[in-house]
């Protein structure tokens, strides 16, 4: 008897070319994870955009203008200027000199600020818990005071009249300060300024700076310090490495917030502060709503922000080459 044969199997048909399987559940997920942080940071793009992209180009319309009290009053278009108001500022000298008084101004604000901020962070890490309650509370107190409140308690310290750091000076031997203004030398003027910048801007960098500390190991600084490495060399090997993203952030931000100090100089100097307190934000504002230049202001407003926009670019891409940021 023959064995009887069991039908073949059909063929499946040849997937024509060119078709392409459907995507699977795990590459959908995949294609939307990859997608995700730019839908996530979408509002905040579009509120940057609203906020700060429309004042920007109004700003930098307005220096390539010739716009003056005429055009404000009656509302008529400003001619077109070029870049006349720009060639005017970056060909004056004194426009340099502020600058210059800028740029040093900011560098020792940052400076003092980072150097005191680093020393409470550590202290913070040392002293017991409720010492260290006390200076957080402390710190709070100072960052939320408003900057001219804190000024103005500092003007009244150091006022000629009633002044108690003149009257505290004064006790001292063969010094005597009194009726001493501070203001009528700049150099006194922008120290006690600096003071006043600094004591407010201390609280957020060592808030942070204290925050970054918790990350650090201490078994590593424990190992350093048996090795017979110094407290200096315990701090720059182990301690600033781990440190440095956040002297990173904490650094531009001052920098920029030194760039835009405003407040403290006009309440310092009575809303009227003369050419030698002038920084680039009052030389600015003088221009615009002093003489009524207001193209001549936009332009120094345009440069200043240029300039910061260029050192933050330079420190960021300083920091990545580095490796501070990962």
């Amino acid at each position: 008897m023959s064995a009887v044969e069991a039908p073949a199997a059909p063929r499946s048909s040849p997937r024509p070319s060119g078709s392409h399987r459907p995507p699977t559940r795990g590459a959908r997920s995949h294609r939307a994870l990859r997608y995700a942080p730019y839908l996530l940071i979408l509002p905040t793009a579009a509120v940057l955009v609203t906020v700060l992209a429309y004042p920007l180009g109004k700003l930098v319309a307005l220096s390539l203008q010739d716009f003056t009290q005429r055009n404000l009053y009656t509302g008529e278009a400003a001619p077109f200027n070029g870049l006349a108001s720009y060639v005017e500022i970056l060909t004056d000298s004194f426009f340099w000199q502020v600058v210059l008084r800028t740029v040093v101004f900011t560098v020792v604000n940052v400076g003092l600020t980072i150097l005191l901020a680093t020393g409470i962070a550590l202290l913070m890490r040392r002293v017991a818990r409720w010492c260290r309650t006390l200076i957080f509370v402390a710190l709070i107190c100072v960052w939320a005071m408003p900057q001219i409140v804190s000024t103005m308690v500092f003007r009244w310290m150091v006022d000629s009249n009633f002044g108690v750091l003149n009257w505290l000076l004064t006790l001292l031997p063969g010094v005597d300060f009194t009726m001493h203004n501070w203001f009528v030398n700049p150099l006194q003027g922008f120290a006690v300024i600096t003071a006043v910048v600094v004591w407010g801007a201390i609280p957020f960098v060592a808030i942070m700076l204290y925050a970054g500390l918790t990350q650090v190991p201490r078994e590593l600084e424990e190992a350093a310090m048996i090795d017979g490495a110094s407290g200096w060399q315990v701090f720059r090997s182990v301690t600033y490495p781990v440190l440095r993203p956040i002297y990173t952030i904490t650094t531009t931000l001052s920098v920029i917030w030194g760039f835009q100090v405003f407040n403290q100089i006009w309440v310092a100097r009575g809303a009227a502060p003369e050419p030698g307190y002038w920084l680039l934000g009052i030389y600015s504002f003088t221009k615009a709503f002093g003489v009524r230049e207001y193209s001549l202001g936009a332009a120094i407003a345009v440069v200043t922000v240029l300039m910061l926009l260029l050192f933050t670019v330079f420190y960021i891409r300083q920091s990545l080459r580095y490796g501070e940021f990962e």
